[in-house]
């Protein structure tokens, strides 16, 4: 056993040098050896301590490493997620001003149909940019919306906007296929774009459209979204929205979509100008089947009934083609609100307008009116071959390549407008006889000579100051200088003269002369002035050709003012519009209150009447009675220089109604082509049916009138000797007190007796009219 001798740190120090000396070699050699399991000892012992300490030094090292790892881990979440924000935030900062506001995701207000209604709420037209009808979600077949979310967006519930793991999917299979493959847009993403941006595929439009998601579901909740989408998404043919597109297809409402027509519609959206039934039926029919397989796949239905659905065939329903419905009309309530409320409201607004036509008298005022102007086209087509200058024109071949043009026939138009005489309504409005053959309104924007249905202006002028429908006027001709112009001497319409007649006969019998006389005596100014407290509004030059209608006037205006006469002297101003009301429910517009203005006394608007009902029982317009046409009537007949223009104006106690036949141009229908031809029959044939359910009504007598006997040839008191008498109408204030010059009394006073006291040797001798 070796005794260490001394400090630890000696054992190491370095050998002792030897010397010669052999004794000292062999202590030399001892301590060598020592030496030698000194360091041996110490490599033992060393050696575990240097194995932990290396140990240690490694599990020291790894949890160094581990921390840093970790941390390091951490910081680069933290930064990114910084710079997410960062990105964000500046994404956000730079795009604001293009994102929509909130007050606009707010106020989303779709496109919506105009609709136009009859006075019984059927539909006559509907304007649009976008064929659209809104549909609440809960009125949706929940198959319809389970196919859309089937086919566009399982996961819609639990997205907030935009679909993370969809959008990661989708870019990997973009990335490995190097091409655009697939999609990853939801159903918000998709109505964001559709409402606020375009289709440009761009990586700063995508970004709008993220944020524009974001904000959407952040103000809808997820059923108005679906709401939102199915009824603003385009499906062809016109259709936006699931309840136009219903119609259009199937011609059923939403509730009542089937399985298939729900899967039709659904695979449409993706490309409404490619998968459309009406444009391409067998990619239809592959659209409509990968939404069953898609709703099939999604667990909604069997296989069985996924296999029977798309093994049928592919099925729609348009309806028929509609032809427009009183389409004059309509055109004037289209201006109408494009005038009052802007281009942007008549063709998106939704509103819904209710008027005052009646579709079953449009209907028998277009009978009668194509009745009459085909008659008139084929008399002249008989009459005159296509080399006649003045029925015939060019019109430019538009089929030739060459340009030439071809010859045709001058059309023949009629017009016709029938208003309701308690409210002023118009009932029938026909503003020619093709309205995709011309669009002018004669009814409305024609200004037209009304040759002697203006009379009746002048004879309502003359009773109204003191004029009676006894007073006696010479039918006789006469020369009126004209400074600057030649004479004028005015005839006629047979170019005869019957000497002295009374007012009722010459309006009964439509004599020119004696209109003439009656406007020279009471001046053209204050027939203007009635005219226009009636409701014409046209430009009228005092000059005595005035009474014969060379003025210019527009049909509804004339109609309006003969309503005047029923009305016991009240006008009331043609209405076309009840009540508007836009797509919220509130009414914009309700012309439910008449208007009423006393332009005529009672009295006189009676006596006029009166006087008119000759017109129809017994003068130009009695052709309405041999037609058929029984019930208490007044009217006029008009007929313009060369029988250009054909009228006939008309009433009863409920309806006026009145009609025009004649040419664009100046051009003579014909010789003795005048109203009573073609004007009453055109009339006549529309109030009947007008009348067919309405009762009989007589005219009200107002108080301060009194009926007497008078002779016709003095237009005095009838005696006992006067041959030619009739009952007359007079006001208390305007009535006849001396007896009949003419045929003086044997001693028996009659006048103001009902004819049964007469003598009887009296009765024979006494014409009444």
């Amino acid at each position: 056993m070796i005794i260490f001798v001394g400090n630890l740190p000696n054992i190491i120090d370095p050998p002792y040098e030897t010397t010669a000396d052999p004794v000292g070699t062999i202590v030399n050699e001892s301590i060598k050896i020592n030496q030698i399991y000194q360091c041996r000892f110490l490599v033992d012992l060393i050696g575990p301590a240097k194995d932990f300490c290396t140990m240690a030094r490694s599990v020291n090292q790894s949890r160094f490493h581990g921390n840093r790892f970790r941390n390091s881990v951490l910081i680069l979440v933290a930064v990114s997620v910084i710079f997410v924000i960062i990105v964000g935030l500046r994404t956000y900062k730079v795009y604001k001003e293009d994102l929509p506001s909130f007050e606009a995701l707010h106020n989303i207000e779709p496109s919506l149909t105009t609709k136009i209604y009859d006075r019984n709420g059927i539909l006559l037209k509907e304007f649009y940019t976008q064929n659209r009808a809104l549909t609440p979600f809960a009125e949706m077949p929940p198959h319809l919306v389970d196919m859309l979310l089937a086919s566009e967006d399982q996961e819609f519930y639990d997205h907030w906007g935009i679909n993370m793991r969809r959008v990661a999917i989708v870019a990997g299979t973009n990335l490995l296929k190097l091409k655009l493959a697939a999609g990853a847009s939801t159903i918000t993403q998709q109505l964001a774009r559709m409402l606020f941006l375009t289709r440009e595929r761009t990586f700063e439009r995508k970004i709008k459209e993220d944020l524009t998601a974001i904000k959407l579901e952040r103000t809808y909740s997820k059923e108005e979204i679906l709401e939102m989408y199915l009824n603003q998404y385009y499906f062809s043919r016109g259709a936006y929205g699931v309840a136009a597109a219903a119609r259009t297809f199937f011609s059923k409402d939403v509730s009542e979509l089937n399985l298939n027509d729900a899967a039709i519609l659904i695979g449409v959206l993706k490309a409404p100008n490619i998968n459309s039934p009406f444009i391409n039926p067998d990619k239809a029919l592959r659209a409509r089947n990968r939404v069953l397989y898609s709703y099939y796949n999604w667990g909604k239905i069997s296989r069985e009934l996924y296999d029977s659905l798309s093994a049928e065939p592919l099925e729609i329903n348009p309806p028929e083609e509609e032809v427009g419905i009183a389409p004059y009309f309509t055109e004037t309530i289209r201006q109408y609100l494009r005038d009052n409320y802007g281009e942007d409201v008549l063709y998106a607004g939704g509103l819904k307008v209710y008027t005052s036509l009646d579709v079953d008298l449009q209907a028998a005022a277009e009978r009668a009116v194509a009745r009459k102007v085909d008659s008139l086209r084929a008399r002249i087509a008989r009459k005159y071959d296509l080399n006649n200058p003045v029925y015939t024109m060019n019109l430019p071949d538009t089929v030739d390549e060459y340009g030439d043009s071809i010859r045709v026939y001058r059309k023949v138009q009629g017009a016709l407008i029938s208003i309701d005489n308690k409210n002023g309504d118009v009932l029938a409005m026909v503003g020619g006889r093709d309205f995709d053959e011309s669009e002018w309104n004669r009814a409305t924007q024609s200004t037209l000579q009304p040759g002697s249905s203006f009379k009746p202006f002048i004879y309502t002028a003359c009773i109204d100051n003191g004029f009676r429908t006894t007073d006696i006027i010479d039918d006789n001709p006469i020369v009126l200088e004209i400074p600057g112009t030649k004479d004028w001497r005015p005839h006629n319409f047979d170019y005869k003269f019957r000497g002295p007649i009374t007012l009722r006969e010459g309006i009964q019998y439509s004599r020119n002369l004696v209109a003439i006389k009656l406007i020279l005596k009471i001046h053209p100014e204050q027939a203007i002035f009635y005219a226009r407290r009636m409701g014409i509004t046209t430009d009228l030059a005092p000059v005595p050709s005035l009474a014969i209608g060379v003025g210019e006037v527009k049909l509804i205006e004339l109609v309006s003012a003969y309503t005047v006469f029923p009305n016991k002297g009240i006008h009331i101003p043609p209405r076309m519009v009840h009540k508007i009301v836009d797509r919220y429910g509130r009414v914009l517009e309700d012309n439910s209150a008449i208007k009423r203005e006393e332009v005529l006394s009672a009295q006189t608007a009676y006596i006029m009447v009166d006087l008119m009902r000759s017109v129809v029982d017994a003068g130009t317009g009695a052709g309405a009675r041999w037609r058929g046409f029984t019930r208490p009537a007044g009217g006029k007949t008009g007929t313009t220089d060369n029988f250009c223009d054909n009228w006939f104006v008309g009433y009863t106690p409920q309806i006026t109604t009145g009609c025009w036949i004649g040419f664009d141009k100046k051009i003579s229908l014909g010789r003795n082509q005048d109203g009573a031809k073609n004007g009453v029959p055109v009339w006549t044939e529309y109030m009947i049916a007008a009348h067919d359910s309405l009762p009989v009504e007589t005219f009200e007598e107002p108080d301060g009138i009194v009926h007497l006997d008078v002779c016709l040839e003095s237009g005095e008191l009838a005696t006992d000797r006067c041959i030619k008498v009739r009952n007359e109408v007079f006001t208390e204030d305007n009535q006849p007190t001396a007896d009949c010059h003419l045929h003086p009394s044997a001693g028996m006073d009659i006048s103001g007796r009902e004819s049964d006291y007469l003598p009887e040797d009296t009765g024979s001798e006494r014409t009444h009219f």
